[in-house]
């Protein structure tokens, strides 16, 4: 198995911090697959301050005999995305995707050429925009060997002839512990831990930190499983902030999350904030 891509470093102590959270919206997902294979995805959520509406609508196609899959995204600020992708067909372990945007109302366009490689031991990835002045290039690569991951960073600004991203990743992973630290661009640095206790418990723990600044982040979390339908999650920072989640499953394929962010400095002069989040898969 392939180490995972530089983007996904930490990515189970972060999830212990975003996911089942929803501050602030009220928010709707659905899913459903038609028998010939079509994947639909429609999401929408509503501003509770605001009043701001936003929804998108994702169609994914596979074709397995040719490892080919055709992802088309609408969203209600008129914006449509495509992306094909083609894997493992030159080469096991390789993908070739190219995708393109598209705003009709301003007419601006965009477009991106990716190459993403996976091997026992290492994961690289790579992209560059489609730009006749100076395209600007991403890479970056894991390698992973007994447990231990070190990873590289890398954007260059082909226009302005300089490296713009330049970001060092070390972590060490098993079944049950993850271990994260990384520094973006010398001046950025943070480390992350992630431990499932028990088959019901996960904890997580954010640590960040810039060079000359004094400020300092810090954050735990938690996640506990009650049953095989339910579960509840908690999290505090350093600015005193609390999150609080509980999530549902109410019959197959309706899940319902609840949450609710309170601040503890400022307890007394409102403006905490609560969410509501309902899932529905076909």
């Amino acid at each position: 198995m392939a180490p995972p891509s530089y983007s996904d470093l930490g990515k189970q102590a972060r999830d212990i911090f975003s996911k089942g959270y929803n501050f602030g919206l009220w928010k709707l997902d659905l899913k459903t697959k038609t028998p010939s294979g079509i994947e639909f995805n429609t999401a929408g959520h509503s501003n509770q301050e605001s009043g701001k509406v936003f929804g998108s609508l994702e169609t994914k196609y596979k074709v397995k005999d040719y490892g080919l899959t055709l992802t088309e995204k609408w969203n209600t600020d008129n914006t449509l995305y495509t992306e094909v992708a083609v894997q493992d067909q030159l080469l096991e372990g390789l993908k070739l995707s190219l995708e393109g945007n598209f705003a009709p109302q301003s007419g601006n366009k965009s477009g991106k050429f990716k190459v993403a490689f996976g091997h026992e031991y290492v994961k690289a990835d790579s992209d560059v925009n489609i730009d006749l002045k100076g395209p600007l290039i991403n890479a970056s690569a894991v390698l992973g060997y007994n447990g231990w991951l070190a990873g590289y960073q890398a954007a260059f600004d082909t226009q302005q002839t300089k490296l713009t991203t330049n970001n060092f990743a070390l972590g060490y992973t098993t079944k049950d512990f993850v271990l994260h630290t990384a520094v973006n661009d010398g001046q950025e640095f943070s480390g992350s831990i992630f431990q499932r206790t028990s088959d019901k418990l996960d904890v997580g723990v954010q640590l960040s930190w810039a060079s000359g600044s004094s400020n300092t982040k810090f954050a735990i979390g938690a996640k506990y499983q009650l049953g095989d339908d339910a579960s509840v999650r908690a999290k505090v920072n350093n600015a005193s902030q609390v999150g609080l989640g509980y999530q549902q499953k109410l019959r197959d394929g309706v899940t319902l999350t609840l949450s609710t962010l309170v601040d503890g400095k400022n307890f007394n002069d409102g403006g905490h904030k609560i969410g509501v989040g309902l899932e529905l898969e076909a």
